[in-house]
């Protein structure tokens, strides 16, 4: 046995629970992408919970706005990375600072690409709205934090999920209500945003630790086979 079970960055009793909740974020994706392709104005969802106004929101509220958009601005995302990996390496995993950085970058890559390709836009044709890279970000490093902690703190199948899409739900709220209060989403693309990084990060740390393992499968057949070799 190795140390594996403790090391994993996806706990092997999360992975059926977080699997079926990353196919149906998948398909939220795919079917709100396909209602809004094209679009250029708020849909019946959109309006149903808030019509999207630039300047939504004023002081103070406007500031914590501000700030959390920051969080998802390029300077902002890397001080939480570098935070965060930090973190992962001080706690001696370095399983998981890679997952960090990995999760991060498949969740915000992803976005970015589906922005191209559904087309959506607000306040005029250079700004592709669907779905909220911002949202996808923190949502992304959220899950990564609390993958560890779940790891950290070794809990079980039903409070290690709960842990994990109560941190997914409450950064994906805090950054999509700034995007929406500062009038830069729609409510729908920040729904897209929160569910790309659902989709993605649990699929990416299932391939991080897929990938670790089999490099320390390598790394032990090589040990095993140069001590077989060496002269007794």
């Amino acid at each position: 046995m190795t140390g594996r079970p403790t090391s994993a960055v996806l706990p092997p009793p999360l992975r059926p629970w977080l699997g079926t909740a990353a196919a149906l974020a998948a398909l939220v994706v795919v079917v709100l992408g396909i209602l809004y392709a094209g679009h250029s104005e708020p849909g019946g969802l959109d309006t149903w919970i808030v019509r999207p106004t630039a300047d939504s929101v004023r002081p103070p509220l406007r500031y914590v706005a501000l700030a959390t958009d920051f969080l998802g601005e390029p300077a902002g995302a890397v001080i939480l990375v570098a935070a965060t990996v930090t973190g992962c390496l001080l706690l001696r995993r370095p399983r998981a600072a890679v997952l960090a950085v990995a999760a991060v970058g498949m969740a915000v890559g992803t976005a970015t690409l589906l922005k191209r390709l559904v087309g959506r836009t607000i306040h005029g044709d250079a700004n592709l709205s669907y779905p909220s890279g911002h949202t996808a970000f923190l949502t992304a490093l959220a899950l990564v934090a609390a993958l560890l902690a779940t790891a950290r703190l070794s809990l079980g199948r039903t409070a290690g999920t709960s842990l994990v899409l109560a941190a997914a739900l409450v950064a994906g709220a805090t950054m999509g209500w700034a995007q929406v209060a500062l009038g830069a989403h729609y409510p729908t693309d920040v729904l897209g945003g929160w569910c790309t990084a659902l989709a993605v990060t649990p699929a990416t740390a299932w391939l991080t630790d897929r990938t670790a393992d089999r490099l320390a499968d390598r790394r032990a057949d090589r040990t095993a086979d140069a001590g077989r070799r060496r002269p007794h």
